[in-house]
């Protein structure tokens, strides 16, 4: 049996803490350090023992694991006396360490979808590639993912193919409505006026087609370029949504 197999998935000790925690549903935050310091040790009786470079770093953390099981055995502190949790730095180091496990999934993600993409060689004439912008697009878009831009408006489209009612179709072809991506800005002037905010998603969902999807998408970008709304992710993963900014560079309007 090779030992080395059962443990080659997990990157370091703090990835294979972070399974444990997660394997047993336990709050990062207050880990049951006596639990998981046995299951960690079983994992640790499982290294191939001639890796000495693999076993250096999960046997310090199994000390490290054994002092503050130690030191959550003894009696309290005295009231007056301010009570640090053993636990904490191993707390801040899992979290750090799984901020930056997300990140890196992340730009794998981004680097897979890159890799899907084709973009044409540059043919814009000189006179306007030199022109100077009059809104400050960099601005505008700031902390965007745009990978989740890009997953959203293809998330909508998925739900917007066009479906034939195979009763109504007997009856000869079922015109579309058509829309221009004029349509579609004065639609969203309109929800400007109602929302300070509204949902990125929402707005493309509540569209009937694929083909109204992507001309709203395109409308989007048109208001974005004039300088009226603005896209907005507050957090990392979080909710993209828009935000009308009109009165700020069109005063008068």
């Amino acid at each position: 049996m090779s030992i080395q197999l059962k443990l080659e998935k997990f990157e370091g000790p703090l990835d294979l803490l972070l399974h444990l925690i997660d394997k047993h549903k336990v709050d990062i935050y207050d880990i049951p350090i006596a639990e998981i310091t046995n299951q960690y040790l079983e994992y640790i009786r499982l290294l191939d023992k001639n890796r000495m470079d693999v076993m250096s770093e999960f046997i310090e953390m199994a000390a490290t694991l054994i002092n503050i099981k130690s030191k959550m055995l003894l009696p309290a502190v005295d009231d007056d006396e301010e009570e640090v949790d053993p636990r904490r730095e191993l707390v801040e180091k899992l979290i750090e360490y799984k901020k930056f496990k997300l990140i890196a999934e992340s730009l794998k993600e981004q680097k897979k979808e890159a890799s899907r993409m084709v973009f044409k060689e540059q043919s814009i004439p000189e006179e306007i590639l030199n022109a100077e912008p009059e809104i400050d697009t960099d601005a505008l878009l700031a902390g965007i993912d745009f990978t989740q831009l890009y997953k959203i408006f293809e998330e909508v489209l998925k739900k917007k193919e066009d479906k034939i009612d195979p009763i109504r179709s007997k009856f000869g072809e079922i015109k579309k409505e058509t829309f221009t991506v004029d349509d579609k800005v004065q639609l969203i002037f309109e929800m400007c006026n109602d929302y300070e905010t509204f949902s990125f998603y929402d707005l493309l969902d509540m569209q009937k087609s694929k083909d109204e999807v992507i001309i709203t998408f395109l409308a989007i970008l048109e208001m974005m370029k004039m300088g009226v709304i603005k896209i907005i992710q507050e957090a990392l993963f979080g909710e993209i949504v828009i935000k009308f900014i009109g009165r700020e560079h069109h005063h008068g309007d």
